[in-house]
């Protein structure tokens, strides 16, 4: 299964111009790069160790549009962000997927994660998904205040959950939305600070 309308050019608040395009077979390099070069403390609450060579590869195998469908954002044939949207096609969260958005430090704050996840959400729309759920560790501040512009609501804080890579125990936050509110919402910000996106 793949993507349609991608790749699409997108210009952030701040002028940069960035492409988002489906992961492909071949991105494990640039996608490995990626993860290598954000900050440690950027990486310390992400669910695994993206480091891993193995890691990349693993993942770049997982991707197939159905079960996993994942985004990567590049501006100047460097990737500047990746966001994933997982489900299960199968069980009692059939109608639910995870979002997962990561952006480097210098697209920050530019309307790229805003993007990115407007995409995924369009998919999921088009799977006929019904939530999208998401996962955030209690210090980190900025992802929660960006998905609660989102809509998303606290649904549970499981206590000590998550250890990150230094040993330290924190809590982790579950935040969710339906797909449908989700929408509308991405809609409002958008209108207010929307990036130029070519077709």
């Amino acid at each position: 299964m793949r993507l349609e309308g991608f790749p699409r050019d997108v210009i952030l608040r701040d002028g940069a111009s960035v492409s988002i395009r489906p992961v492909e077979p071949d991105d494990g390099e640039s996608l490995g790069e990626f993860y290598r070069e954000l900050p440690e403390e950027d990486r310390l609450f992400l669910r695994d160790d993206v480091t891993r060579p193995e890691w990349v590869e693993e993942f770049i195998r997982s991707v197939d549009f159905d079960t996993v469908v994942s985004l990567l954002a590049e501006h100047e044939e460097r990737v500047v962000g990746n966001a994933t949207l997982y489900r299960s096609r199968h069980g009692w969260s059939a109608h639910v997927a995870e979002i997962r958005i990561v952006v480097a430090r210098p697209f920050q704050r530019h309307g790229l994660g805003m993007t990115l996840a407007s995409q995924l959400v369009r998919h999921a729309i088009s799977l006929g998904l019904e939530k999208i759920v998401a996962h955030v560790v209690d210090n980190q501040v900025g992802a929660k205040r960006a998905f609660e512009k989102l809509g998303f609501h606290q649904d549970a804080v499981l206590r000590g959950h998550v250890k990150d890579v230094r040993g330290v125990t924190r809590d982790l936050v579950v935040m969710s939305n339906d797909v449908s509110h989700l929408w509308e919402a991405m809609a409002a910000l958008m209108t207010d600070y929307s990036p130029t996106m070519g077709e």
